[in-house]
C-alpha cells in the first residue's frame, strides 16, 4: 500500500486490491475537513484505513466519500468503510442508491459479470440509507480552505456515472468515463462493459472537455496532464472502436474476431496487448468485456457516427 502526494491538497492511496499495485487508487482531498473520491472494492478497505492513518487523518475527520458509480472496483467498499468513519456522508448518483442500501442484487450481478473476479473485491455491506446524499449534477461539496468537489453527471460507462470537478486545482476525477489510465507506460484502453452506450459516454467526455480542466485523476491509475488531450484522444479511440466492430458485425465476424482487430488496428492496444493480457482483471475486462460493450451497442443502435 502506497501513498502519494499529488499536490497541497490531493492525496493518492494505492488500494492494492488483491495485491494488484497500481490498479485502483482511492484519492484524498485535506480541506478544513477531508474528502475521499472512491473506496475500491470490500477486500482492500483495510489498506485504505492505513493509508488515512499514513495521512494522520482522523477517522472523524472524513466528511464526504464520493464514489464515481457502484461497481465494485469504485464503491464496492463503500458500507464496510463508513463504519470506520462516523461523521461521513456517502455521495453517489441517485441511481445507485437503491443497491448501496441493498447490495444483494449488485453482487449477483457482478459475479455474474466478473465471474472469479468478484472474489478479488469482496462482498459489498450495505450503507444505511440516512448516511446517503444522491446528487447529479453541480452540487458543491466544501472541505474548507477552498477545497471543494463539484459533481458532473458523466452517463455512458454507466447509468448512474458521476464524475467530480475539483475546483482549486482545475482537476477531474472521472471514474471511469475517461477510461484506463495505464500509468506505467502513459496510454489510455477503454473500459466499455455492456451496456455501454458510445452516444452518451461522447456526450460525456465534450462536458468534461469544456471543464477546461489541467490534470485527470484516473480511479484506473492515477494522475495525468494535459487533461483535455488525453479525453479527446480517448473520444478519437472509442469511435475506432465502434468502428471496428460496426464492419465486424457487417461481416458476421465474432467476438473474438472483432478484439483480434482491434488489437491490430488500435495502435494503443498493439503497444499494450501484453501488458494488459497479463493483467489479471484487464485481461479479461478489456479485451473481452470492453469489446463485448461496443459490440452490444453498435448491434443496438447501428449508427457510429458520432
Amino acid at each position: 500500500m502506497q501513498v502519494t502526494k499529488l499536490s497541497n491538497h490531493i492525496y493518492l492511496i494505492d488500494v492494492e486490491t488483491a495485491g494488484i499495485k497500481g490498479f485502483i487508487a482511492s484519492y484524498v482531498l485535506k480541506g478544513k475537513k477531508v474528502v475521499l473520491v472512491e473506496t475500491g472494492p470490500a477486500s482492500s478497505v483495510p489498506n485504505l484505513l492505513q493509508g488515512l492513518k499514513e495521512l494522520n487523518v482522523e477517522p472523524e475527520d472524513v466528511t464526504y466519500v464520493a464514489v464515481t458509480h457502484i461497481h465494485l472496483d469504485h464503491a464496492g467498499g463503500a458500507g464496510t468503510l463508513l463504519k470506520h468513519l462516523p461523521n461521513a456522508k456517502l455521495v453517489v448518483h441517485p441511481r445507485g442508491v437503491p443497491h448501496m442500501i441493498n447490495p444483494k442484487k449488485l453482487w449477483q450481478q457482478s459475479k455474474e459479470v466478473l465471474g472469479n473476479i468478484t472474489e478479488l473485491y469482496g462482498a459489498p455491506e450495505p450503507v444505511p440509507e440516512n448516511r446517503i446524499i444522491a446528487t447529479v449534477d453541480g452540487i458543491v461539496f466544501d472541505a474548507g480552505n477552498d477545497v471543494q468537489l463539484r459533481t458532473v453527471e458523466t452517463l455512458g460507462h454507466a447509468s448512474h456515472h458521476l464524475s467530480f470537478f475539483e475546483t482549486l486545482g482545475s482537476g477531474v476525477f472521472p471514474g471511469d468515463a475517461a477510461g484506463i489510465y495505464l500509468s506505467e507506460i502513459g496510454v489510455i484502453v477503454p473500459t466499455t462493459p455492456a451496456p455501454f452506450r458510445l452516444d452518451i459516454a461522447l456526450a460525456s467526455l465534450e462536458k468534461l472537455v469544456s471543464l477546461r480542466p489541467s490534470n485527470l485523476y484516473y480511479s484506473h491509475f492515477g494522475k495525468a496532464t494535459n487533461a483535455v488531450e488525453q479525453l479527446q484522444a480517448y473520444a478519437r479511440q472509442l469511435r475506432l472502436w465502434a468502428r471496428i466492430a460496426k464492419q465486424g458485425i457487417d461481416r458476421n465476424e465474432g467476438l473474438a474476431e472483432i478484439s483480434r482487430r482491434i488489437r491490430e488496428e488500435d495502435p494503443t492496444i498493439r503497444k499494450t496487448a501484453k501488458y494488459v493480457e497479463a493483467h489479471p482483471v484487464l485481461g479479461e475486462t478489456v479485451l473481452n468485456g470492453s469489446v463485448q460493450g461496443i459490440m452490444s451497442f453498435v448491434e443496438k443502435f447501428g449508427e457510429t457516427d458520432f
